[in-house]
């Protein structure tokens, strides 16, 4: 494994791929690293509007994955015609609705048909009512838990921002494990020692704040080898998490303050939060996936665009690469 890969030149417009954006340059590597394995199956949960059903396509054409596409066949067949994309290149089995094809793309990992699973046009909980069944799921010995990977402009690495998506009010115990889930996807990325903030509102312990004894507790079981593979320091303020000036007016003497590569936050609503304006106010290119299942689960809002899809399938092809040699 190599630290982040340097900021290279951009990819040529027009490409299938994900066109990427001149302010954003540390997917490219991803990108190409991802393009140059085989291509594997994955199961694609309802894809029954057009950003999902061109995410599909577009990552079927470029040789990235073989998508299964789980739902109404004729849905999905004339919504392709809208959009003018031929599907031979993706298989179609007819699932009546969305409950239904969720249920078979856990089945299909079970098969051993599909390496990964993707999110299409339906809520999230359903999908993970399924994946997380407790006799029939995908369940492993870790809480699945998801990772936003965020590149933001005015920052110069990427950020592992956790979880956002689907552990609501995490107790210590599952924070751990959310920790673990985004070192190991780090790890897969290509950083050897990721700097992971434990983020609260404040930078010292205290009983007021329950996140910050969390946090405090945290990194005392990366110092005495609970959690491994990483750097873990909190409570840590977001602005002194990923701004240097900031730590050392508040004279954070820390391996992790302003240089975080992973924001372990509080509770769902600071996640969702802060990576939405981290996509929308800072500009920051996103793809979002859970760990922690039997297979990566590609897994982004309904409101997410093509582009984020086609990123979050190569996190998910990555990780699944990983997975089936046995380095995550």
């Amino acid at each position: 494994m190599s630290d982040w890969p340097q900021k290279g030149s951009n990819m040529q417009d027009g490409e299938t791929l994900g066109t990427v954006n001149a302010r954003h340059h540390w997917f490219d590597d991803l990108l190409s690293r991802a393009s140059a394995l085989p291509a594997v199956s994955v199961a694609v949960v309802y894809p029954c509007s057009p950003v999902v059903l061109n995410a599909a396509v577009d990552v079927a054409e470029d040789g990235l994955l073989h998508p299964v596409l789980l739902g109404p066949e004729e849905t999905i067949r004339s919504l392709a015609a809208e959009c003018g994309r031929d599907l031979n290149l993706c298989k179609i089995v007819c699932c009546p609705d969305a409950k239904a094809a969720s249920e078979y793309a856990v089945q299909l990992v079970h098969d051993g048909t599909v390496s990964l699973i993707m999110k299409g046009a339906l809520h999230t909980d359903m999908l993970l009512h399924a994946v997380l069944q407790h006799e029939n799921g995908l369940r492993t010995g870790r809480r699945v838990s998801h990772v936003f990977v965020m590149d933001v402009p005015a920052y110069p690495r990427p950020l592992l921002v956790t979880d956002g998506v689907v552990n609501i009010a995490p107790d210590l115990a599952c924070k751990a494990d959310i920790l673990r889930n985004a070192v190991a996807l780090a790890h897969t990325l290509g950083l050897k020692i990721p700097k992971v903030a434990v983020l609260s509102a404040v930078e010292t312990v205290t009983a007021a704040l329950p996140s910050t004894i969390d946090a405090a507790a945290l990194s005392k079981m990366a110092d005495r080898g609970q959690i491994t593979g990483a750097l873990v320091d909190g409570p840590l303020a977001f602005d002194n998490a990923i701004n240097m000036d900031a730590a050392r007016e508040k004279e954070i003497v820390s391996p992790v303050a302003g240089q975080a590569d992973v924001l372990l936050v509080p509770d769902i609503e600071a996640g969702n939060m802060l990576a939405k304006q981290l996509t929308f106010l800072a500009g920051a290119d996103a793809a979002g996936i859970v760990l922690g299942a039997k297979v990566p689960i590609i897994l982004t809002s309904r409101a997410d665009s093509e582009r984020a899809r086609v990123l979050s399938c190569v996190l998910g092809r990555l990780v699944a690469e990983d997975q089936a040699t046995g380095q995550s």
